[in-house]
């Protein structure tokens, strides 16, 4: 395996920059998600690495050698699709050793490496079969066998499980991060879904019009967001978001919305003004004194928790997070504390994340 390394990656099309200046190095096996909405430049940026795009400028390298004007089937990559892209008319083991027949390898090598994958993917009773008798698990796997037997320096992944069921992706997620610490291969992923991002990624990469806005482990991503859009992309229910302006007032500094008023601790902090407060829905706590009230909307039963959609006095709508035996009843006025150590800052003009 090698690493991957993006310097300065930019890719135009016309009037529409769909990668701005990317800056992204993958570890030799390591495992990097890129996730963000729909058109923010993550699957353009695969197929740069891919070669099937060609960069406006930058340069992209795979292990010592950079590839930036190097043909796709010369980088050493493999990469899975969307869509599997299997050969209908082929068996299982033909679909897995075509790339290995088209390159010369000896016949018996292609057994090998083939009835190998299939074993490990758990689909070597399957080798005589055609992609049209197989589930859509299976034909992942088929098409994840195809992408190992190469033996690559580098995989790319382009959502591959978009088209599987809930229980087949959560399946399939757990199965994807087992066949990386097997192999420690350098692996490359995109999906828009923030679920498989944050619990199949060493890092993940977030993207958003075409610029990377934070790469980190997936906790600190969480708990420590770059700016108030990567805030708002992670995390489900979504973070609350409330307008206001932060004041200086000793020992601290004092934040004023709409519907209350929250003494934010820290020092070093950017000059006073507009400011938007984060508070995730887990983070909020329903109780008898809080730091404003609210109007209960909705009540969601989500098993062990429940959502809880609130509507504060100024028309803002909040959604918590609490235990399922939580007594709140529809149409209740309720006060809800947000804990000064767990809110989150961000400037109004820029977004950026105010503190540590």
């Amino acid at each position: 395996m090698a690493h991957v390394s993006l310097r300065d990656l930019t890719k135009e099309f016309d009037d529409t920059v769909a990668v701005a200046d990317l800056n992204l190095e993958v570890a030799d096996g390591e495992f990097v998600v890129l996730v963000g909405p729909s058109g923010s430049g993550k699957t353009t940026a695969l197929r740069l690495v891919a070669g099937l795009e060609q960069p406006t400028r930058g340069s992209i390298c795979i292990g010592d050698r950079e590839v930036t004007d190097v043909p796709p089937r010369d980088r050493d990559i493999a990469m899975v699709f969307q869509n599997y892209a299997l050969y209908p008319h082929m068996s299982v083991y033909d679909n897995m050793a075509f790339g290995l027949q088209v390159r010369g390898h000896a016949r018996g090598e292609i057994k090998s490496r083939v009835n190998d994958a299939a074993d490990i993917l758990g689909i070597g009773g399957l080798l005589h079969r055609r992609p049209g008798q197989l589930s859509g698990g299976q034909r992942q796997r088929t098409a994840v066998g195809r992408a190992i037997v190469r033996q690559p320096q580098a995989f790319l992944f382009d959502e591959p499980l978009s088209n599987l069921d809930a229980s087949l992706r959560v399946e399939m997620r757990a199965e994807l991060s087992q066949l990386h610490r097997r192999l420690n291969a350098t692996i490359l992923y995109v999906t828009h879904d923030q679920v498989e991002a944050m619990t199949m990624g060493q890092r993940i990469a977030i993207m958003n019009d075409g610029r990377l806005q934070q790469c980190a482990q997936p906790l600190e991503v969480y708990r420590a967001p770059a700016n108030r859009f990567v805030a708002g992309f992670i995390g489900s229910p979504s973070i609350n978001f409330f307008d206001g302006t932060l004041e200086h007032s000793e020992p601290g500094w004092l934040f004023r919305g709409k519907d209350f008023q929250l003494a934010v601790p820290g020092s070093g902090m950017p000059p006073a003004g507009p400011t938007t407060l984060g508070a995730r829905p887990e983070d909020l706590r329903i109780g008898d004194s809080g730091t404003f009230t609210a109007l209960v909307r909705v009540v969601e039963p989500v098993g062990s928790e429940m959502y809880i959609h609130l509507l504060t006095e100024s028309g803002t709508r909040v959604v918590a997070r609490a235990a399922a035996d939580t007594a709140v009843a529809v149409d209740e006025r309720v006060a809800v504390a947000i804990p000064s150590d767990k809110l989150h800052l961000f400037r109004d003009d820029t977004g950026e994340r105010i503190g540590p």
